[in-house]
């Protein structure tokens, strides 16, 4: 595995981002971790995490794109952060834009922050995490009601590795519908993989309790090999 994949998993934790426990996820899921972006709290936690995405994206779509679209509310930080690191690390100018809740009518009228949507447009998703593609399915639409643009791929911070509406994962399903390119900074099985009975900064965060849960779910959730 690579290192920063390897120091975003630590980032996660020490953020108190990647969480263990009982949680119920967006699509009604019962699941015994959660990711949680909204604990990136800090301008220190957010250009980092900028860089992370940053790495993710050069390794899958390069920067041929024009708009890295962040949908509300999650998605306007993740936007913003990584277009700053782009242009930081890489020395590319890429555009962010995101959507609004509800359709502004005066001032700076309609439904987009940030860049405007244009024909011909290259645009990447940015996301936290995709676990039955629940959100895309809300978020596509929105981009191609604005322009006749070309939605060329998904970046997600972590792969819950989860079936979406068949038997694939949730990211290759969403990849095979919208005719996509899909990845992740990391996948759950590299998280699994980087704690499990590992101590890290004094203690063991997946101990063989907690493997033994995860497991469970996968064993219902998870892609069927």
């Amino acid at each position: 595995m690579e290192k920063y994949k390897q120091e975003f998993i630590e980032f996660m934790v020490d953020s108190n981002v990647l969480k263990f426990g009982d949680f119920v996820t967006k699509s009604g899921r019962k699941t015994p971790f959660f990711i949680n972006t909204g604990f990136y709290r800090s301008g220190s936690q957010l250009s980092r995490l900028g860089r992370y995405y940053a790495k993710a994206i050069e390794k899958t779509f390069g920067f041929d794109f024009d708009i890295l679209f962040g949908p509300s509310y999650k998605g306007i930080p993740l936007a913003v952060a990584t277009a700053g690191a782009i242009s930081e690390e890489y020395g590319r100018d890429i555009c962010y834009c995101s959507n609004r809740k509800e359709v502004k009518d005066h001032g700076d009228k309609g439904i987009l922050l940030g860049s405007p949507i244009s024909d011909g447009d290259k645009v990447v998703i940015i996301e936290d995490v995709t676990t039955a593609g629940t959100s895309i399915k809300e978020t596509y639409p929105i981009i191609k009601a604005q322009a006749d643009a070309d939605v060329i791929g998904l970046v997600v911070s972590v792969d819950r590795m989860e079936r979406g509406s068949g038997e694939k994962s949730a990211l290759t399903d969403i990849g095979e519908q919208y005719g996509m390119k899909t990845t992740a900074i990391v996948t759950m099985e590299e998280v699994v993989e980087h704690l499990y009975n590992k101590p890290y900064k004094g203690r063991v965060i997946i101990d063989d309790a907690l493997k033994e849960a995860i497991d469970a779910y996968y064993d219902k959730y998870g892609v069927k090999q």
